[in-house]
This record gives structure tokens, C-alpha cells and sequence, in this order.
């Protein structure tokens, strides 16, 4: 069995996962445990909630390693996890992962955005980072827009909040508002979204994947402290002083 945890970054996920991968909403503390308990084989980790509920958890990651599922993870959360965990033996895949792995991209925030809930599809309500650096990379290669421009519009991007980042926010920002409906229609005919992209790489790699070597790699020991027997709900042992 294998499970995958996306939402804005794949909404229509399940479109192309069929019947060969259980589509579950994006993970939070506990939904990798409780896909190993389930008797998955493989999880891909796409999306994940962070700001209002406890984040996915490096031990249970870990966790499943040690178990000899493999964890997949790309384009939003998954990237960051994969780049923390990949020392260990979880894959990462794609651009954003890359970009982590290697120290090129350092903030959290830069895979975050405003969504709307799964019930709309996960409409997305501000624009992430990784998102407008893709697009405005090929504009620069296809010299579409003036290369110091690019920069400035770049320097924007960064510089906003990401609940607050839109195209129009950053053109204005930029300064050139004047512009902004010729930019606009310019970036939306050759918008980059690469966490997309990432999400669907990381689909196809599960569909194709096959569990015949071990998940966990070099040589570490899972170790199940106190912390970890409770969030696992297993007894914890008493101690006397």
C-alpha cells in the first residue's frame, strides 16, 4: 500500500494517483505514524499543515525508515522534510528539494501560501517563492523582461510576507505599476509552477516504485525516548530517583 499526503500543490491528485496510491489530505504530527500502522509500504509527503496544528515529525519519519518503508517527499513540505531526512534514506525529488538539499534555499517559508479549504479545491490565495522564481528564471532565460528588472522583481518577491505575496503586490513593489496589467498578462502566460511540477515527479516515482531494498540507510539506531513513546501512544517506563 501506498499513501500520499498532498493538497495545494496537487489538488487534483488523485486524478493521477488511480488505484495505486491512497490520496490523504496534507500530513500533520502523527500521519506518517499512523500510515506505517496502517501497513503502507511507501508515503510520499507533498504538502503539510504547520501554522495551526503540529507539523509532520522528523521521528516518525525516521520512524518509518527504520521500518523499511520508504518516504518520498518533493514540492512543498515534502522538500523540506526530504532535505532534513534524506541522510537517512528518504528520497527527495525535484527542483524545490534540490534547492534545500544544497543550501541554495534555507527558509521554510518560501514553499508557504495563503489556500482556500479541499472543499474548493485548495484555490491558492497568495503566490509562493519557489512559484514566482520559477517564472520569473524563464523570463530571464527567454529575455522577456529586462534582466534588471528580473532582479527587482525578484528582490520583491522575497521581501513579502507569503500571505501577502501576489503578482500585483510584487510588480507594484518593483515599481513599475504603471505596467502592471502587460506584466501580469506576460507572467500568467509563462507562470512556472514548480511545485506542481515536483508533486507530479514525486507520483510518478511512487507509481513506478517497487519496495526491494531496504528504506534505511548508513548506519543509525532509532531511538524511542520518553518524548517518542508518548506521541506514539506506547507506555512509558517509570524511573526512580
Amino acid at each position: 500500500m501506498k499513501i500520499l499526503f498532498a493538497g495545494p500543490s496537487l489538488p487534483d491528485a488523485a486524478a493521477f494517483c488511480g488505484e495505486t496510491i491512497r490520496v490523504h489530505p496534507p500530513a500533520v504530527h502523527g500521519d506518517v505514524l499512523a500510515a506505517v500502522r496502517e501497513g503502507a509500504t511507501a508515503v510520499g509527503i507533498v504538502d503539510g499543515r504547520f501554522e495551526h496544528v503540529a507539523p509532520v515529525w522528523h521521528k516518525e519519519i525516521l520512524y518509518a525508515l527504520d521500518k523499511g518503508v520508504s518516504v518520498f517527499g518533493a514540492a512543498s513540505m515534502g522538500a523540506l522534510r526530504a532535505a532534513e531526512c534524506d541522510t537517512f534514506g528518504m528520497i527527495g525529488i525535484g527542483r524545490i528539494y534540490k534547492d534545500y538539499a544544497s543550501g541554495r534555499r534555507v527558509d521554510d517559508a518560501d514553499v508557504a501560501l495563503l489556500h482556500g479549504p479541499v472543499e474548493l479545491g485548495y484555490p491558492a490565495l497568495s503566490l509562493a517563492l519557489v512559484n514566482a522564481e520559477a517564472t520569473l528564471d524563464r523570463l530571464e532565460v527567454e529575455e522577456a523582461i529586462d534582466k534588471s528588472y528580473i532582479s527587482r522583481l525578484k528582490s520583491a518577491a522575497r521581501g513579502l510576507f507569503y500571505k501577502d505575496r501576489s503578482w500585483a503586490t510584487v510588480i507594484e513593489r518593483a515599481g513599475r505599476k504603471e505596467d502592471c496589467k502587460c506584466l501580469l498578462q506576460l507572467i500568467h502566460a509563462k507562470a512556472v509552477n514548480q511545485k506542481r511540477e515536483d508533486a507530479l515527479a514525486l507520483v510518478t516515482a511512487m507509481i513506478n516504485f517497487k519496495p526491494q531494498t531496504p528504506a534505511k540507510q548508513a548506519n543509525w539506531t532509532f531511538r524511542e525516548t520518553s518524548l517518542w513513546r508518548m506521541a506514539a501512544g506506547q507506555p512509558t517506563a517509570h524511573r526512580n530517583a
